[in-house]
C-alpha cells in the first residue's frame, strides 16, 4: 500500500513537472517564433571617457577613480570637464551617504 502512495506521488509531480516545463517553453515564444530580447548597451570604454572628463581636475587620480566606478554603473560620463549632467541622469544621481554627489 505504502508503495503504490508513493508511486502516484512520483507521478504527479512529474506530470506537474512537465506541465510547468511546457507552459515555460509556450511563455517563450509567440507564434512559434522566439522572443527579441533588446541589445545589451554597449560598454563604452570608461578609461578615456574619464581621462577627459579629469584633465582639469586639482586631484585627477581621485576624479578618475571615482568618475570610473560611475562609469561603470552607468555605461556613460557626461561630456567635458564639469557640469552636463543632463546627458547622463544616472551618473549624475549616485551619491555617496552622506548624500553628497559621488561623480566629478
Amino acid at each position: 500500500m505504502a508503495t503504490s502512495t508513493t508511486i502516484v506521488a512520483s507521478l504527479l509531480l512529474f506530470s506537474l513537472l512537465l506541465l510547468h516545463v511546457t507552459e515555460a517553453q509556450e511563455s517563450s515564444s509567440i507564434g512559434g517564433a522566439p522572443i527579441e530580447s533588446k541589445p545589451l548597451p554597449q560598454k563604452m570604454d570608461c578609461g578615456v571617457a574619464c581621462g577627459d572628463r579629469c584633465k582639469l581636475s586639482k586631484r585627477p587620480n581621485l576624479c578618475k577613480r571615482a568618475c570610473g566606478s560611475c562609469c561603470a554603473k552607468c555605461s556613460c560620463v557626461p561630456p567635458g570637464t564639469s557640469g552636463n549632467y543632463n546627458s547622463c541622469p544616472c551618473y549624475a544621481n549616485l551619491t555617496t551617504r552622506n548624500q553628497i554627489r559621488k561623480c566629478p
